[in-house]
Formats: structure tokens, sequence, C-alpha cells
């Protein structure tokens, strides 16, 4: 029994694995391959997508930053996430809550890279969340547009682009301009983001990956239950 196990994690591990280099690799049959795998295997789709897809997309957003990754190259990462991800999302077990907070969820403005956020928001959703996408390259004003619309919840904002980082701080301050700032937990995230960051902006925390967004998103979701 005791083999089996270790046999059975050692085999989890080496999916997982597998997802992420060919996530990184830009191999979209080997993604799929891979993915058929994990089901066949009987390993839960949602620990997939965060121990393998988004392990993966890590590694890119890494190597996007440093200058190794340009544009291309995310554009074919994504397109082997994507194809995997087909196949698992259908085998996700979503978990429903009626009181669930509703999460606004979009990338700042000047930025068109929403891989990230298409992981957060889909882990979100297994979660129960009612999400908001907004999409990418969203103005703070359509941020707080949505945000008076809700009336409250969660606003989850990412970046992949240093150079738009200053955005968050601006959304942080247009909610307390628009008097609706205690209504919503503001979470930020994205390659270029560090929790130091988050704290001078203002927002209620840093998303360091999809699964960390999530823990924090249920935390608020359970304190404000």
């Amino acid at each position: 029994m005791v083999k089996e196990k270790i046999g059975a994690e050692a085999e989890k591990c080496r999916l997982f694995a597998a997802l992420a280099e060919a996530v990184d690799g830009m191999d979209e049959e080997g993604a799929v391959e891979a993915a058929h795998a994990v089901i066949d295997a009987g390993i839960d789709a949602y620990e997939a997508i965060t121990g393998g897809l988004s392990r993966g997309m890590e590694t890119v957003s890494d190597k996007y930053e440093t200058g190794i990754y340009f544009v291309p190259e995310i554009l074919l990462c994504a397109d082997a996430m994507y194809a995997a991800m087909d196949v698992l999302k259908p085998h996700i077990k979503v978990r429903r809550s009626a009181a669930a907070m509703p999460v606004i969820i979009g990338v700042i403005e000047g930025d068109i890279h929403d891989i990230g956020k298409n992981i957060v928001k889909l882990m979100l959703e297994a979660a129960g969340f009612t999400i908001h996408d907004l999409g990418n390259d969203v103005r703070v004003s359509a941020f707080v547009e949505k945000a008076r619309e809700v009336g409250s919840g969660i606003i989850a904002v990412s970046t992949l682009m240093s150079t738009t980082m200053p955005g968050m701080g601006r959304l942080v301050d247009a909610l307390g301009e628009a008097g609706i700032r205690r209504d919503f937990r503001v979470m930020i995230g994205g390659g270029p983001i560090s929790a130091s960051f988050a704290e001078k902006t203002g927002a209620d925390a840093y998303g360091a990956n999809a699964m960390e967004a999530v823990r924090i998103a249920a935390a608020w979701q359970e304190a404000h239950s």
C-alpha cells in the first residue's frame, strides 16, 4: 500500500512536470498528451492546473521579464497551456457557495497579457466565486464603474509589465475617491509585482500565484461570512 501511494505521488509529480515543461517548451501536443494522462490517472484536474500549467507559466513569465522570451514565445506558450486547459477544465469539481463574494478581475490599463489573469479566474470559478472579468488593458475608471455596479466584494488586478504597475495604485486611490474603497478587498499580482509594492499601493494583498490568490480570496470569504 505504501509503495503504491509513493508510486502514485511520483506519477503525479511526473505529469505535473510534463505539463509545466510542455507549456514552457511551447509544445501544444505534449501539453494535451500530459493533460489526458492526468485524467486517465485519476489525478485532480484543479491540482494539475495549479501544480503543472500555472507553474509552467510562472517560468514563462520569468523568462519574459529577463528578456529570454518575447511576445511571440509567450503566445505559443499560451497556446500550449490553453490546449491542456481545454482537456482539464471539464473535469474540475466546482464548489458552489450561495454567499460567495463577487470578484471583479482584470489586467490593468496598458497591458494586454492576460494569461495569468485567466488562470486565476479559472481557479476562482472552481472555488465557487462569481467572476466579473473585465479582460485586459482595463482603465481604472472601468474598474470603478464595475465596482459601483457590483456593490462590494473583491477586486483582483494583474500585470506582466512593470511600466503599468502605477495604475494599480491609481485604482486604489480612485476607489477611495469614489467612496467605495471600504466595500472592496483589493488583490494585485503578476510577474513584476511584490508584497512590498502591494503595500505601497494600498492594496489589501499580493497574490504570488493562482493558488495563493484563491487562498487569499477564500480567507476573505470566510471572514465575510
